[in-house]
């Protein structure tokens, strides 16, 4: 059965607290993380940043939608839970350490289950094509957002 897991890094030619003000704006993703098409702030904590959100998804064989949790550690680390949707379960986080020289290391990490229905269509040339989107190139993604 597929899994859309996985983790990928990059380096960052900017300051940690540059890539994490991109990171941080969760409900900005959709405009550079691509299969990602829309989100919206369902709670928000003291700080005014969202933690529900719901989240529409492209995953080339089909749009899925999910209420996520997410959970500030900044500057190094984003994660989020998927509390309801149409994937059995959905765990990822961004990470982010600090190189010096104005550098940051951000890692991506997912680890998602489609379920048994799903996961019986995202095989083969189509799970190898959304893990390319959803995971691998993540970081590349955040890179050309934080350096233009």
């Amino acid at each position: 059965m597929a899994n859309l897991g996985g983790t990928a890094s990059v380096e960052i030619a900017a300051p940690i607290e540059k890539v994490w003000a991109v990171v941080e704006d969760v409900l900005s993703a959709p405009e550079w993380q691509g299969g990602l098409d829309a989100m919206s702030a369902i709670e928000r904590d003291g700080s005014g940043r969202p933690t529900l959100v719901e989240t529409e998804n492209d995953i080339k064989v089909r749009r899925v939608k999910a209420r996520v949790r997410f959970r500030y550690d900044g500057p190094t680390r984003l994660e989020w839970t998927q509390e309801k949707g149409d994937l059995k379960s959905v765990e990822g986080a961004w990470e982010l350490a600090d190189l010096g020289g104005g550098r940051t290391r951000a890692t991506y990490r997912l680890d998602a289950d489609p379920g048994r229905v799903l996961g019986l269509v995202i095989r083969g040339p189509v799970e190898t094509a959304t893990r390319a989107l959803f995971v691998n190139g993540r970081p590349a993604e955040l890179k050309r957002r934080v350096e233009g």
